[in-house]
């Protein structure tokens, strides 16, 4: 049983805090890169080429990418041979994000209840997910969400009988509808399957995958293919300006669900998507 101590939890959540914040993921932004020799608006190819320099910029000066540096989303693969050892976890992973927030001089856009709307100060509590896994490491993934992406989201309770169509028109619908407000171009994450929760939760994992990656089922990865094609061809284009670039991927991961349902959960991301990862051995 190996043991791993809360600290370390702790700094390597401040630390991909701002990593997340400061960094556009490198497929990210090798897919606007090439979108520009596609995007056949004189716009869209203006506002990709500033979403290049604003990444270079935030990079070389370690600045914030965007404005809303989002609310903390924390998934968490910890080996089932690993003891936690020196406070809570979700503690250490809250006094993490409350650290990398006031350090990476990132905003603090959490309030502490839905509905009362006064703001906690240090973007905590972060939204955590748990998995046990095999093996005695400490897998993190930080994903800043912001929303500008989160509201225009959705999840639908398909029939069976929609199938693969009624997903598409779904997916696309959603995006349509969404138009400008979650600044494109967007990635598209699809969760399909389970029950009404884990279908978002399916979505918002689908967008930790690289946008470059293929499904390893074939008619999913046709299906991705599919709605990125209908996708583009709305004439949404980058910040809504027009153009082909509506969405630079779609990433889709399923689930096996019951027999009289079809989960079909949306989750947008804006052109950044924003997440980081660290493994603690």
């Amino acid at each position: 049983m190996k043991e791993i101590h809360v600290d370390r939890i702790t700094g390597c959540v401040e630390k991909l805090c701002m990593d997340a914040n400061y960094f556009l993921n490198p497929d990210i932004y090798e897919s606007i890169k090439s979108s520009l020799d596609r995007e056949s608006s004189e716009n869209g190819r203006m506002v990709l080429d500033t979403l290049l320099k604003n990444a270079e910029i935030a990079k070389q000066e370690r600045i914030a990418i965007c404005q809303d540096t989002g609310m903390a989303v924390v998934f968490l693969e910890i080996g089932q041979d690993v003891r936690i050892v020196g406070g809570n976890l979700y503690d250490a992973i809250n006094e993490g994000v409350r650290r990398g927030y006031k350090k990476g001089f990132l905003r603090a856009s959490v309030v502490g209840h839905p509905l009362n709307r006064t703001n906690t100060g240090d973007n905590t509590p972060a939204v955590i997910y748990t998995d046990i896994v095999e093996g005695d490491k400490i897998k993190i993934d930080i994903a800043p969400k912001g929303f500008g992406s989160e509201n225009m989201s959705a999840v639908k309770m398909l029939k069976p009988s929609d199938g693969a169509e009624g997903v598409k028109e779904f997916v696309v619908r959603t995006v349509s509808e969404a138009g400008p407000n979650p600044c494109p171009p967007v990635i598209v994450g699809v969760g399909i399957g389970g029950t009404m929760e884990k279908a978002a939760l399916l979505a918002k994992k689908a967008l930790l995958r690289p946008i470059c990656s293929v499904h390893s089922d074939s008619s999913i990865a046709e299906l991705e293919k599919e709605i990125l094609a209908r996708i583009n061809k709305l004439g949404i284009g980058p910040a809504g300006l027009g153009g082909n670039t509506t969405a630079l991927g779609v990433n889709i991961e399923v689930y096996p669900t019951h027999i009289a349902g079809l989960p079909v959960a949306v989750n947008i991301g804006c052109h950044a998507t924003r997440h980081a990862s660290a493994i603690i051995e």
